[in-house]
Parts: structure tokens; C-alpha cells; sequence
């Protein structure tokens, strides 16, 4: 049997750990996507952090460095509200920031020393005083969250974590759709998030951190998971 260290944990261990946090701010139930897969050949970059290549302690890393560009974004925006922000956006926008707060930190205690180092944002290229700026990020940050979740939902190998995955995704899309009526009333849940059987779309892992990366000082990569993708 392989002897735990202090710099690794077991995927057993790992797993009790993912389910004794569940109920820590975690809400909602969904359904991750299912899809029929090929090979992805994006070349993946191969400098900065990398989520690993231990199978689902893998993803999960993949998804706590999402959480935490969302928490760092949703943090700022409280910090500098922009101009012309209403009591109710202030509220709902303080909900959200508490929501990625909190998954951020679910994250990083479920994995505790398998976790990759905290990230340094960059939002050098968006503009907190402008409510159109702002809210456009927000839109593409939980978009792109979603399609995550959904794009890498397959990979999870234990039912326990793909559950639990579904929980927090069901939460991004429930931002994801107020974000977007915000800026567009009625867009919630158009063709440009949906397919053509009323589904989320999904993105795969070197698509997803592409986006990711243009937001980040300390990139991410996944060039030694060796992950198929849809």
C-alpha cells in the first residue's frame, strides 16, 4: 500500500475529505452534460502551474483554479462598485462574491496539500467603473464556468465528486443567467449557451484555460493530465 506523505493524499482520503465539506455553502442540484468523445489535440502550454495528472484530484485542481479567478473578480467588483450600481445589484453581486468565495475555499480544503498554490489575477483589461464592462466580464467569467463543469464533468471517475460538481455547477448557472439578464433582459438562456436540445454548452479543458489565462498573472496548464475531451 502506498505510504501517505504530508505532500499528497490519497484519492480515498481526498474524497472524504470533498464530501465532509459538501454542505459549506454549496447549494443546488444539477446535471453535469453527456456527450460522445474524440481526441483533443490543442497543444497545451507547459509553463506555470499544472493541475496535476492523479485523475480526479486533477480536475478538481482545475476547477479550484476557476474558483478562484471568479472569487478575485467578484471581490474587486464589491471593493470599486461602478458607477450607477443600484441597491439590488449591490445585494445580488455581494451574494455572488460570497458564493465563489465559498467554493473557492470548499475547494482548497477538500484538497488540502494536493491543492495548487493561490493565483494572482489580472484584470488590467477590464474597467470597474463601467457597469457595461463590468458585467460583461462577469457574463463571460460565468459562462465560461459553466461550460467548464460541463465540459470536464466526464472526466470525474467518482460518483461522489461528479454529484458534488453538479451541485456547484447548477449555482454558476444560476449566476451565469442573472448576470446576463442584467445586461440583456431575456437572454438568460439563448442559443448563444444553449444547443439546439435546449442543453448548456461545454467547453474542454485547454479551451476553458485559454480564457482563464488571459485573466491571470500565474497561468495554468494541464499538460501532464493527458485528459480526453468532447
Amino acid at each position: 500500500m502506498k505510504t501517505e506523505t504530508k505532500t499528497e493524499q490519497s484519492p480515498n482520503l481526498a474524497r472524504r475529505s470533498f464530501l465532509r465539506y459538501a454542505g459549506a455553502g454549496i447549494a443546488g442540484v444539477g446535471v453535469l452534460a453527456a456527450a460522445s468523445c474524440h481526441k483533443d489535440n490543442r497543444v497545451m502550454p507547459t509553463t506555470g502551474i499544472d493541475i496535476g495528472a492523479q485523475g480526479d484530484l486533477a480536475i478538481l485542481n482545475y476547477a479550484y483554479a476557476l474558483e478562484q479567478l471568479e472569487a478575485a473578480f467578484y471581490i474587486q467588483v464589491a471593493a470599486t462598485p461602478y458607477s450607477g450600481i443600484t441597491g439590488v445589484e449591490t445585494s445580488l453581486l455581494t451574494d455572488i462574491r460570497d458564493h465563489e468565495v465559498g467554493h473557492r475555499e470548499f475547494f482548497k480544503t477538500a484538497l488540502g496539500s494536493n491543492a495548487i498554490q493561490a493565483l494572482t489575477p489580472d484584470f488590467s483589461s477590464i474597467d470597474f467603473s463601467s457597469r457595461a464592462k463590468v458585467l460583461a466580464a462577469a457574463q463571460a467569467f460565468e459562462d465560461t464556468g459553466v461550460t467548464a463543469y460541463n465540459g470536464a464533468g466526464y472526466l470525474i471517475k467518482d460518483a461522489g465528486y461528479l454529484t458534488l460538481a453538479g451541485k456547484i455547477v447548477s449555482v454558476e448557472a444560476r449566476h451565469a443567467s442573472y448576470i446576463r439578464n442584467l445586461l440583456n433582459p431575456g437572454s438568460f438562456a439563448d442559443s448563444t449557451v444553449l444547443d439546439a436540445n435546449g442543453m448548456d454548452k461545454q467547453q474542454t479543458i485547454p479551451q476553458v484555460l485559454a480564457i482563464a489565462n488571459t485573466y491571470l498573472k500565474t497561468k495554468v496548464n494541464a499538460s501532464n493530465y493527458g485528459y480526453v475531451s468532447f
